[in-house]
C-alpha cells in the first residue's frame, strides 16, 4: 500500500477520486492500493519555552535558545493554558499508522515552502522511516493530478526547500519568543509582541504615519492659460514654475492676462510604447484587489485558495509573474476559453499570436504566475467572481500586443512665463483594449510648431498646497514589504528585488492581520493607521535592529539561498542566534523607557489597583485588571495633571491642540465611556448624557 498525504481534506478527496480510493475510513480514504489522508495545516509545531522546562517571563532565563528544537502536536488555548488539540492528536495517530504500514509515501501537501514543512515536521515527529516521493503540481485539475502522479519526484530533491522552511520557522521562534519576553519584562506589565517580520512591517506603517502627520503643507500659486486651437476648441497650459509667494505670482498673472497671446518655443512629438503588464503573482493580485475593490490581502488570499481548490486557477501562493515554455504552449487554448465566457464574450478578441513578455522559465520559482485552468467557473459569489475575472483579464492583457501612443509636449512663452502641456493619443490600443481604458487616457494636442502664435481664450491663477505622502494602504504596504521599503514602480525591477523583500507572498497577508489582531494598527477606510499601542511600541524599538526592514529583507534573501543550496542552513542559524542574543539584551535594557511612577490615583475601573505612570501609558497595577490609558491622543500627549483629572473625575478639562486624521486641529474633552475606553467630547455636541462621545 502507498499513502498519499494532502494538506487539506478537500484536496485529499480530489486525489482519492483520481486514484480510486473511494472507501471512506476514519481520517483517510482507501482503495486501489492507496490510502489518502490529510493534515489540517500544521499538525505539528515547535514547542513553547515550557517544553524546555522554562516557565513564565523571567529575565535570567533569556535568551531561550534550544540546542535542538522539540516538536509537539498543535496546541489549543484553554482556561488552564495550552494543551494539545485532541482532533490533531487523533489525526496524527492515524497518519503515523498509515505511514508505518506503507511501502511508500507520496507527499501531496501544497507545493511550496510551508507545504514541505507541514509534511517534514509530521514525518520527523512520528519517527517515520518509510521512503517518500513528491507530487509537485500547480493546479488541481484532473489532468494536472494525473500528470503529477505519473511524474513523481524524489523526496530528497526538496531537502533544501525543507531546510529553508525549517530555518524560517526556527528563526521566527527565536526572535519572536525572546523579543516578546524581553520587551514585556522591560515594560513591567502586559505583553508586547514583537517578531522578525511583524515588527519591521509595523515600523513602516508608523514611520509613514508620522511623516504624514508631521508634514507642514506649503502654499503655492500657479498660472494657467487656455489657448485657442483654431477650430473652436481650447487647450489648457500650466506654468512650469510654481510660486511660494502670492505677490510675484499675481504680478506675472496680470502681465499674462494683458498679453493676450503666447508663442510656442518648443514642440516635441514622440512614439511611446507601453509594454504589456506581467501576469499576476499573489502579491500583485492582492495589491490590485485592494486598490480597485477594497479587498484585504487576507480576503484575496482566501478567495484565491478557494478558486484553486475548485480547480479554477493555478496555485495561488506564487511569487513569480512568469510562465515556462511548456505552459506557454497551452496559452492560446486558455485565451480562447476566457473569451468564450459570458463575461468576456464579444468584449475583446483573442490575440492572434500571444506575446511573450511573461514567458521566462528562468524566472519561475516554485510555481509559475497565476492562470485560469480552463474549468468553467460556475456559481461563483460576487467576490469570488471578481478575483477570478481579474486573473482572466490579466491573462488577456499579458498576452496582447503592446500599446502604442503618440505623445506631444508643447512649451510656450507668454509675458516671460513658460507654460507647458502634455498630451497623448493611442494609436494602437493593444492590451489596453481589454478593459477599454484607451479613451480615458487621450488628450489631443494640435500640431503646433515652434514659432506659432497662440491666441488666449482665458487666463487663471490657482492656489494650492503641497501634500504629504498618504498613509499606507494594504496595497502600498504589500509593495513596501515586497521590496523592503524601497519605492519602486517598475514591474521588472520590483520582480528582481523580491528576494530582498520581507515575508513571502504566502505569509504577508497573515503578518498584516497579526498587526490588527494584536491591536497595533487599524483600518480607517482604506488607510492603515497605527493605534496608540502600535505607536508606543514603535517609539521604543524604532532605532533597534528588531525594526530594521533592510536587515529582515536580507534574511529573506538568505532563506532563498538556502532553498537554492547556496547557503548552509547552519550558517543562517548561527547568525540568527547571535542576533537573538543581541536584541534580547537590547530590549531588556530599554526598561528606562518604561520607567514607572505611582500616580497616586486609584484605578477607576477595578477600584483596588493603583494607576502607574509609564513612558507612553498609564496602567493599573492590579494584574487582574491592567486598565491601560495611553497618553497620546490625536497627535497630542496628555500631561500628568491632565491624566490625573481623567482618572479622578472621569474627564479632563477642555483641551486644545488635538489634530484629526485629516490634519485639522480641534479642541475637546477627553473622557471615559462606560467600558473605560477614552472618548472625545466636543463642547458643541454636549447632550443630556453629559459625557458621551465618539470612541478614540
Amino acid at each position: 500500500m502507498k499513502t498519499i498525504i494532502a494538506e487539506k481534506p478537500s484536496v485529499a478527496r480530489e486525489i482519492a477520486r483520481i486514484v480510486g480510493a473511494t472507501k471512506r475510513e476514519e481520517g483517510y480514504f482507501e482503495g486501489g492500493g492507496y490510502a489518502v489522508t490529510w493534515a489540517f495545516g500544521h499538525l505539528v509545531q515547535l514547542a513553547m519555552p515550557d517544553g524546555y522546562g522554562i516557565r513564565g517571563f523571567v529575565r535570567d532565563n533569556l535568551p531561550v535558545i534550544p540546542g535542538t528544537f522539540t516538536l509537539i502536536p498543535r496546541q489549543e488555548k484553554t482556561d488552564k493554558g495550552y494543551k494539545p488539540d485532541s482532533g490533531v492528536v487523533s489525526q496524527i495517530k492515524i497518519i503515523s499508522r498509515l505511514f508505518k504500514d506503507s511501502e511508500q509515501i507520496i507527499v501531496a501537501t501544497d507545493a511550496g515552502r510551508e507545504g514541505e514543512l507541514i509534511f517534514r515536521y509530521l514525518y520527523h515527529y512520528t519517527g517515520c522511516t518509510t521512503p517518500f516521493v513528491r507530487l509537485w503540481i500547480s493546479s488541481l485539475t484532473d489532468k494536472a493530478i494525473r500528470e503529477g502522479l505519473r511524474n513523481l519526484e524524489e523526496g530528497s530533491k526538496y531537502d533544501n526547500l525543507y531546510l529553508a522552511a525549517k530555518a524560517r520557522s526556527e528563526s521566527d521562534w527565536l526572535v519572536g519568543i525572546n523579543g516578546t519576553q524581553a520587551l514585556s519584562i522591560a515594560a513591567g506589565h502586559g505583553t508586547y509582541s514583537v517578531g522578525r517580520v511583524q515588527t519591521p512591517t509595523l515600523a513602516m506603517v508608523c514611520a509613514r504615519y508620522w511623516e504624514n502627520r508631521r508634514f507642514t503643507p506649503e502654499t503655492y500659486w500657479q498660472l494657467h492659460i487656455a489657448a485657442d486651437t483654431g477650430d473652436g476648441e481650447e487647450v489648457k497650459l500650466s506654468s512650469s514654475k510654481k510660486w511660494k509667494e502670492k505677490e510675484p505670482a499675481t504680478a506675472l498673472y496680470n502681465k499674462v492676462k494683458e498679453a493676450g497671446f503666447a508663442t510656442v518655443t518648443k514642440a516635441e512629438r514622440k512614439e511611446k510604447i507601453e509594454e504589456t503588464p506581467l501576469l499576476y503573482d499573489l502579491t500583485t493580485l492582492q495589491k490590485e484587489a485592494n486598490a480597485k475593490h477594497g479587498f484585504t490581502a487576507e480576503q484575496t488570499l482566501e478567495i484565491a485558495q478557494k478558486l484553486y481548490e475548485k480547480k479554477l486557477i493555478t496555485y495561488p501562493r506564487t511569487g513569480s509573474r512568469y510562465i515556462p515554455e511548456d505552459v506557454f504552449a497551452e496559452i492560446p487554448k486558455l485565451l480562447s476559453f476566457v473569451t468564450g465566457l459570458p463575461e468576456w464574450a464579444g468584449e475583446v478578441g483573442v490575440p492572434v499570436t500571444p506575446t511573450r513578455r511573461s514567458v521566462d522559465g528562468g524566472k519561475v520559482t516554485d510555481h509559475h504566475a497565476l492562470l485560469v485552468t480552463g474549468e468553467k467557473p460556475l456559481f461563483l459569489s460576487k467576490e469570488d467572481g471578481i478575483i477570478y475575472h481579474m486573473i482572466a483579464g490579466r491573462m488577456m492583457e499579458a498576452f496582447s500586443e503592446k500599446c502604442v501612443k503618440d505623445t506631444a509636449t508643447v512649451t510656450a512663452d507668454c509675458a516671460g512665463v513658460e507654460f507647458t502641456v502634455k498630451g497623448s493619443v493611442i494609436r494602437q490600443a493593444g492590451w489596453r483594449a481589454v478593459y477599454f481604458e484607451d479613451d480615458k487616457e487621450e488628450t489631443s494636442i494640435p500640431c503646433w510648431q515652434e514659432g506659432d502664435t497662440l491666441a488666449l481664450k482665458a487666463t487663471s491663477i490657482t492656489e494650492g498646497k503641497t501634500k504629504p505622502k498618504p498613509l499606507h494602504t494594504e496595497a502600498t504596504l504589500l509593495s513596501a514589504m515586497e521590496t523592503a521599503g524601497k519605492e519602486i514602480e517598475d514591474d521588472v525591477l520590483r520582480q528582481a528585488l523580491k528576494d530582498c523583500g520581507i515575508g513571502t507572498p504566502a505569509t504577508r497577508a497573515a503578518i498584516i492581520e497579526t498587526l490588527f489582531k494584536r491591536g497595533y494598527m487599524e483600518r480607517c477606510k482604506k488607510s492603515l493607521v497605527p493605534t496608540e499601542k502600535g505607536l508606543a511600541l514603535y517609539s521604543v524599538v524604532k532605532t533597534m535592529r528588531i525594526a530594521d526592514v533592510a536587515m529582515t529583507g536580507e534574511w529573506e534573501k538568505d532563506l532563498a539561498r538556502i532553498e537554492r543550496g547556496e547557503l548552509p542552513a547552519d550558517t543562517f542559524r548561527k547568525e540568527i542566534e547571535a542576533y537573538t542574543r543581541e536584541i534580547t539584551s537590547e530590549l531588556l535594557s530599554c526598561d528606562k523607557l518604561f520607567a514607572r511612577r505611582d500616580s497616586g490615583c486609584k484605578c477607576p475601573k477595578c477600584g483596588t489597583g493603583t494607576m502607574q505612570f509609564y513612558g507612553k501609558v498609564v496602567r493599573c497595577d492590579n494584574a487582574e485588571c491592567g486598565l491601560p490609558v495611553f497618553r497620546l491622543k490625536a497627535n497630542r500627549t496628555l500631561s500628568d495633571d491632565e491624566i490625573k483629572d481623567l482618572l479622578t473625575d472621569g474627564h479632563t478639562k477642555l483641551l486644545k491642540g488635538f489634530k484629526s486624521k485629516q490634519g485639522k486641529s480641534f479642541d475637546a474633552v477627553v473622557a471615559f465611556d462606560g467600558d473605560y475606553n477614552t472618548t472625545f467630547v466636543f463642547p458643541e455636541r454636549k447632550t443630556a448624557k453629559k459625557f458621551s462621545g465618539r470612541k478614540k
